[in-house]
């Protein structure tokens, strides 16, 4: 939900509320901080809709907005990385671009969760797994604007 929600977020609601998380901040790289695909909408999104779902879930709310703070986190880390490393916004960085999203909100429930090295090992890879697969299919339903 977390991935999710700033896609749905962005069809539904289209510019509103898409202000760049870096407010354009241009680093002396030359590059912006995030870049103009990392709104406050996308934020938003995951951070009402995650709970939510955790709730449907059987989980607490708490839990899901953590999980989605740890996502979003690891999605502008994702994001600030690609920028220093000279790749365009929204271009594929197969890992960099699904690892960060998925392993900081798993450390961060880990605790709670008491998941060990293995297990983070295993959810990190089916979740980089089912999120190309899930990426191909939004965008053949035309959810998503390219095809990762």
């Amino acid at each position: 939900m977390a991935n999710g929600a700033p896609i749905l977020a962005q069809r539904l609601l289209d510019r509103r509320l898409g202000w760049p998380l870096d407010g354009g901040l241009v680093l002396s790289d030359g590059q912006r901080l995030l870049g103009k695909s990392k709104t406050l909408r996308g934020v938003l999104s995951a951070l009402l809709l995650t709970p939510v779902a955790a709730l449907a879930l059987g989980e607490t709310a708490w839990l899901g907005g953590l999980i989605a703070a740890g996502a979003m986190a690891g999605d502008s880390l994702s994001s600030f990385l690609k920028r220093r490393l000279g790749r365009p916004p929204s271009s594929q960085a197969l890992g960099l671009d699904q690892i960060p999203e998925v392993l900081l909100p798993l450390l961060l429930v880990s605790y709670w969760r008491e998941l060990d090295g293995l297990t983070l090992i295993g959810l990190v890879v089916a979740f980089l797994v089912l999120e190309l697969l899930l990426s191909k299919l939004l965008y053949r339903l035309r959810i998503r604007k390219r095809p990762y």
